[in-house]
């Protein structure tokens, strides 16, 4: 039984909130501000009054002063709506960052739901989006479902493009976050543009170990594909191809870092040597993904 995040961490993330940038079309109870007016209690703005507006909004001490009417607009708050999904290929049970994973999605599930927002959390299987739990919302049911986490298995080869475009996303209402290491031949940029034209905000992350980012292997080896066993190298380990290797992995972080600003996109590298404290103060609180 792999344990998910103690107490004592899940106090620490409540400093914390999820940032959402675009426009939230969610329901109405979180604490969320859309970019529309509407009934919260946080004034925004006046507006000239027209026939037809309601007028309880108008501000009577402007009429003393002015003798024209204006109205008091106000803030309308949204209830953000969180989809987490977990790369569960095999490359991702390597070097523990199955249980990394986990656990990063339940602090990202939990930052969400301290907000009284809705989160889901999914399995990504080949082609698939296996739903984990859904739309839950309050830290009752989060501790409810949590633990349906344990029950993850990792195997086989991801296409989260593939995946992604034929599930129900949402429109507008929130932010899409995927954890993965992006260590696949499989298109997982298709799904940035999808859920940008869905209005969401989307959150890429790459989950490495130390020993993917600077491998320290030498002499003779058979390497085989994580994720495809039929393909394999079979040789000597040289400066030259680990030199090779760190350019393709160089090619994979900056075509991610490129392709998610263009698209208004985030993107964030977490190694499984840093704490998730660590990757919430020093990366995601600058890059803005929560504050």
């Amino acid at each position: 039984m792999r344990q998910i995040i103690d107490e004592r961490f899940l106090s620490q993330l409540e400093l914390f909130s999820l940032a959402i940038k675009d426009n939230i079309a969610g329901l109405f109870g979180g604490s969320h501000q859309s970019k529309k007016y509407g009934t919260s209690c946080e004034f925004a703005d006046y507006r000239q009054y027209v026939e037809g507006d309601d007028i309880s909004k108008i501000d009577w001490n402007i009429y003393g002063r002015f003798e024209e009417l204006y109205l008091k607009l106000y803030l309308d708050e949204k209830q953000m709506y969180t989809r987490i999904y977990i790369d569960t290929s095999r490359s991702m049970s390597f070097y523990g960052k199955d249980t990394y994973a986990i656990r990063l999605a339940a602090a990202l599930a939990y930052l969400s739901v301290s907000e009284m927002d809705r989160v889901s959390i999914y399995a990504v299987s080949g082609h698939e989006m296996i739903p984990l739990f859904e739309k839950i919302i309050g830290r009752e049911r989060f501790y409810e479902n949590i633990s349906k986490l344990n029950d993850l298995s990792f195997g086989g080869d991801v296409s989260f493009s593939d995946a992604i475009m034929r599930s129900d996303v949402g429109y507008g209402d929130g932010k899409s976050i995927f954890i993965s290491d992006f260590l696949t031949d499989n298109d997982y940029l298709s799904a940035i543009d999808y859920l940008r034209d869905k209005h969401r905000d989307v959150l890429y992350i790459q989950l490495l170990a130390p020993e993917e980012i600077d491998p320290s292997m030498r002499g003779k080896n058979i390497l085989y594909d994580s994720e495809d066993v039929g393909r394999f190298f079979q040789g000597n380990i040289t400066r030259d191809i680990l030199k090779a290797y760190k350019q393709a992995l160089d090619f994979i972080q900056n075509r991610l870092t490129d392709y998610c600003a263009s698209r208004e996109a985030d993107f964030a590298v977490y190694q499984t040597s840093m704490s998730l404290r660590e990757l919430f103060m020093n990366n995601l609180v600058g890059k803005g993904v929560i504050r």
